[in-house]
C-alpha cells in the first residue's frame, strides 16, 4: 500500500479536558505517512469523534512537504475552525519534531552499514 521510501510518524498533544477528544482518547493524535525521499505527506489521520473531521484534517495534510510547518499552520488557521485547532498545529509540530528525529537516525544507521 506505502512505498518502501515511506515512513509513519505519530504526533500528539493535550487538548482542552472539555473537547470530546479528550474525553474519548484522553489526547490528541495525528499519524502521518510521509515519503522521505522528498519529504511529502502521502497519508494522513487524527484522533477525532467525527469521521468528517479527519478527513478534512487528511486535506489539509497531504501533498504538503512535513518541513513546511508555517505553510500548514497557517492552513490550519485559515480552513479548521474546530475545537481542536491549536491541539491539531502542536500535534503537527510533534509529528515534524519526530519525523526529523526519525531520519536521522535511519541516515546515521545507513552510513554504518
Amino acid at each position: 500500500m506505502f512505498d518502501k521510501d515511506t515512513i509513519y510518524i505519530v504526533g500528539d498533544a493535550q487538548s482542552s479536558s472539555n473537547n470530546p477528544i479528550t474525553q474519548q482518547f484522553s489526547a490528541f493524535f495525528i499519524g502521518l505517512v510521509v515519503d522521505t525521499s522528498n519529504d511529502k505527506i502521502v497519508d494522513a489521520a487524527c484522533s477525532s469523534t467525527v469521521q468528517l473531521t479527519s478527513d478534512f484534517a487528511r486535506s489539509i495534510f497531504i501533498g504538503h512537504s512535513i518541513m513546511a510547518s508555517e505553510e500548514i499552520g497557517e492552513e490550519i488557521r485559515f480552513r479548521y475552525f474546530g475545537s481542536s485547532q491549536k491541539t491539531l498545529i502542536a500535534a503537527f509540530k510533534d509529528a515534524q519534531k519526530k519525523y526529523k528525529q526519525a531520519v536521522s537516525t535511519r541516515n546515521n544507521a545507513t552510513v554504518t552499514k
